[in-house]
């Protein structure tokens, strides 16, 4: 039984969540395929996402050399991390020297694969999410679920409760209205009284030494307006060539986000204002790794947008916290295992194959191709589960011809007759609550088919 199996159990038992949370997340999907229909040109955009992310990967230092260079010209300063390590040290070097401990910080994924708030906390810095979901799950104390809508597993009775306990507001009251005003309330004592402001990078735009940053909330803006010291961190992946190319990626990342025409707002930062400051940090952190892996480098193409996790059915229905990567659904198995596939590899299971993931990526990445890759290279490192094998084997036995495959369909007939609890124990790995085996059909296809009653049958006029 695999790792994201095990975690699965816990979300699966509550059936209503289970239930909410994938009509909310296929609300979504259903949102982006309306938006999708309403351009045009859609596929060729994706296609020129695509070739534009294949391009300047494959040029990727003389990209990132011209977007130092000029942004650099522009007063930013520019820094480079190697790893996570580096970064966190460079980002508390900056505030260190600054003075302040009051961070208001947009989201930033990178932020959670460094580990950076938890860093900071220990260090004295307040580092507050101010991006409402994610300072729902700040305040919670657990991480996002999801990498664009962070809170989706969260009910609003749960954030009504939250609020209540924090903020003490009024008991049971969980309008949506109310608790998004009480959150501004509270959110902006923080904005106000912020020493430091932080954002990730979306894209860096190399031609202009500039850094475009997409929110839904204006979180961003209202973050880098008062303090003096503004921290960007991006992944070296995020830099593309020029504006031609940014609105490219702008027509798509809304509309495979979250089913938005447009993001709501994108910021353009390409220099500090009159007293103030603005250092970039470029890290890399395995990414150049990735990049030297030519099976899996597609990977680096990502835009963040979290649509493979909206229409994947396995995440929909087992949940983020199912997945031992810090990043959920079929994104975070691929980066997982980029990253170590002994450490990661039990959410190589965690995905049925249909490949819907590739078909909604803006990028064109090939996500459920390269998780069936996956665990073919997890079979030759002998990273497979022995239950996995020895019931594959069987499968190919049975499968192996047409005689043994009948003949293992009419045996499978047996299973209704023997007691629940030869099956459905703890031996079986794959028996869970509410998933007993359904009853046969009274006589196989095949039976039916020679007994002529399939070619009797015609279909009902309406």
């Amino acid at each position: 039984m695999s790792s994201h199996s095990k975690a699965a159990a816990k979300f699966i038992a509550d059936a209503p969540r289970t239930a909410w949370h994938d009509k909310a997340l296929f609300a979504v999907r259903t949102k982006r395929d309306k938006m999708m229909h309403e351009v045009p040109e859609w596929e060729a955009l994706r296609e020129a996402s695509s070739q534009i992310k294949r391009h300047t990967l494959s040029h990727l230092a003389h990209y990132l050399e011209e977007f130092e260079r000029n942004a650099t010209a522009n007063g930013i300063v520019v820094h480079w991390a190697a790893d996570a390590d580096e970064m966190n040290r460079t980002v508390w070097e900056l505030i260190s020297a600054h003075g302040g401990k009051n961070l208001i910080k947009s989201k930033s994924m990178l932020s959670e694969e460094c580990g950076l708030t938890p860093y900071l906390l220990q260090r004295g810095v307040d580092a507050v999410e101010s991006d409402l979901g994610e300072r729902i799950m700040q305040l919670l104390h657990e991480p996002p679920s999801h990498i664009v809508l962070p809170a989706i597993a969260v009910r609003r009775e749960e954030v009504g409760a939250l609020f209540e306990k924090v903020w003490h507001t009024e008991p049971g009251n969980s309008d949506p209205t109310y608790l998004t005003h009480q959150a501004r309330i509270h959110l902006r004592s923080k904005f106000l009284g912020a020493d430091i402001a932080m954002t990730g990078v979306n894209f860096a735009v190399a031609e202009a030494g500039a850094f475009a940053v997409c929110t839904n909330e204006g979180n961003a803006d209202l973050g880098t307006s008062f303090p003096d010291l503004h921290i960007a961190i991006m992944g070296l992946e995020k830099v593309i060539p020029d504006y031609r190319t940014l609105a490219v990626f702008t027509r798509l990342l809304a509309r495979s986000a979250t089913g938005q025409p447009v993001t709501a707002y994108t910021s353009l930062y390409r220099r500090p204002a009159p007293g103030k400051q603005i250092h970039v940090i470029i890290v890399d952190n395995g990414r150049t790794e990735s990049l030297a892996n030519a099976a899996h480098r597609n990977m680096l193409k990502c835009l963040r947008c979290g649509a493979c996790m909206n229409t994947c059915p396995v995440y929909r229905r087992s949940g983020g916290y199912s997945y031992s990567y810090f990043i959920p659904g079929p994104l975070g198995i691929n980066l997982g295992m980029l990253r170590s596939p002994e450490r990661y590899g039990g959410n190589v299971s965690g995905c049925s194959l249909c490949y819907s993931c590739s078909d909604v990526c803006p990028a064109k990445i090939d996500l459920g191709e390269q998780i069936y890759a996956w665990r073919q290279e997890m079979g030759e490192k002998n990273l497979i589960d022995w239950h996995k094998k020895f019931m594959v084997k069987g499968m190919d036995f049975a499968m192996g011809g047409p005689g043994r495959f009948y003949a293992a369909v009419g045996a499978a007939r047996i299973a209704e007759y023997l007691p629940r609890f030869v099956l459905n124990n703890k031996l079986n790995p794959w028996y869970a609550y509410g998933r007993d085996i359904p009853h046969f059909a009274r006589s196989t296809f095949n039976a039916r088919w020679k007994a002529g009653k399939v070619k009797s049958e015609k279909p009902t006029e309406r």
